[in-house]
């Protein structure tokens, strides 16, 4: 069991946003070597059906099993919403999305039952925010927005950019009208909008990171299954993450190393249609 324990986590999602979860991981579970493969290629996935992501998802997945992964996250609102279900009954090894996290934490913290969902355009049609917080609070009134250029800005790096406030003033203003008092950031780039979004909607209303909830599940489901990394004295920057991307993985290497705790050294391409 012990070797169980020492296997690396996979994480995964459609480019860069997923580091936002890495990001929580190293600082939560610092013992855990991570995996990530960010599909740089086939960005964005807030666009395609559920039938390619669950595809594409199908072969990250078995990408990352070759690496021997003891659990897999899916750090993408996307593909949670539309592959977790399905290839969770095809997988023999723990494996967890981002929506749920996000959405029980909305529930505790709402105080006027008013929530408010950001996401990509096939994270709010799928209605899987919702259709979470109703089962936990029917009462909810769940008002979201499709906010679709928000990941090419992040893509970008154009985090404190002008045209960047401006876009999200102009998607964040029609859910103010609805009194709302947590707003859940429904895809794994816009922690990287934080402070953006916080500017715009106010101290007053609550701001949920999924990317932090699910790192907080992540560590209470390897306890459970009895699958966490003994504590030990490695300097956390010593880990053997490994990271790989679908394309361009030179400028993943350089906006990863702006968000990450510390610098990783590289990130290999690797062709994700041959799994």
């Amino acid at each position: 069991m012990k070797n169980r324990c020492e296997a690396p986590i996979g994480v995964f999602d459609s480019g860069v946003g997923g580091l936002t979860v890495v990001r929580e991981i190293m600082r939560n579970l610092p013992n855990e070597e991570i995996i990530y493969f960010g599909d740089t290629a086939r960005v964005p996935y807030g666009s395609k059906s559920k039938e390619t992501v669950t595809r594409y998802s199908r072969q990250i997945v078995r990408f990352l099993q070759s690496k021997e992964v003891k659990a897999i996250v899916i750090a993408c609102n996307t593909a949670s919403a539309y592959a977790l279900e399905t290839i969770k009954k095809e997988l023999d090894i723990p494996i967890i999305g981002v929506v749920e996290p996000g959405a029980r934490v909305a529930c505790e913290t709402t105080v006027n039952d008013r929530i408010g969902v950001i996401g990509t355009e096939a994270t709010v049609h799928s209605g899987i925010y919702t259709s979470f917080i109703r089962r936990q609070k029917p009462d909810v009134q769940v008002v979201s927005k499709a906010c679709p250029l928000f990941v090419p800005l992040v893509e970008e790096g154009w985090l404190k950019d002008p045209i960047t406030m401006e876009v999200a003033r102009r998607y964040l203003e029609e859910l103010l009208q609805y009194d709302i008092d947590t707003l859940i950031l429904g895809c794994t780039h816009y922690p990287l909008l934080r402070s953006t979004v916080q500017k715009i909607v106010g101290e007053k209303v609550n701001l949920v990171n999924p990317a932090y909830e699910t790192a907080r599940d992540l560590k209470k489901l390897l306890e459970r299954e009895g699958l966490s990394n003994p504590d030990h004295e490695t300097d956390p920057s010593e880990m053997n993450h490994r990271f790989y991307v679908s394309d361009a993985a030179e400028k993943f290497n350089k906006f990863a190393n702006s968000i990450l705790p510390y610098d990783i050294d590289t990130t290999q391409e690797i062709p994700i249609e041959e799994y």
